[in-house]
């Protein structure tokens, strides 16, 4: 075998490894999302406070939980003590691992007097898109 030949092959086997790693990864179910909508009533009084516990959970989930891929937080616009939060996870062992973190678990806590009502929303995905970074 030449150092051509050589060096066609092993990129043909380099190339179909790539291929083979991206077919899987595009088979993985679609219904493996855990998709949550949470709806959330704060204590206008305890709101910035709440917003900073917010902030610091969701930027530590995102960095160390792999399983954790969107959280998104907003507030309702002509009333923001109304918070509504948008979570995509990647399968609902991630989810309930989440569930179990020691920042979540802290996040919960600090917030617990600051929340004055809770709803969680179940969801089937439909339809996910976004761009990449």
């Amino acid at each position: 075998m030449t150092t051509k030949q050589l060096l066609l092959f092993g990129s043909s086997v380099i190339v179909s490894c790539m291929l083979l790693a991206e077919l899987r990864a595009s088979a993985e179910p679609k219904h493996a999302r855990v998709v949550r909508l949470a709806e959330l009533e704060i204590d206008p009084a305890q709101l910035e406070s709440y917003k900073a516990a917010l902030k610091e959970e969701i930027e530590t989930s995102i960095r160390v939980e792999l399983g954790v891929l969107t959280l998104y937080a907003v507030s309702v616009k002509d009333d923001p003590n109304q918070i509504r939060l948008f979570e995509i996870y990647r399968d609902e062992e991630s989810y309930r691992a989440h569930l179990e973190s020691p920042h979540f678990r802290k996040y919960k806590s600090v917030t617990q007097q600051m929340v004055k009502a809770l709803k969680l929303i179940e969801t089937e995905p439909v339809l996910l898109g976004s761009k990449s970074r």
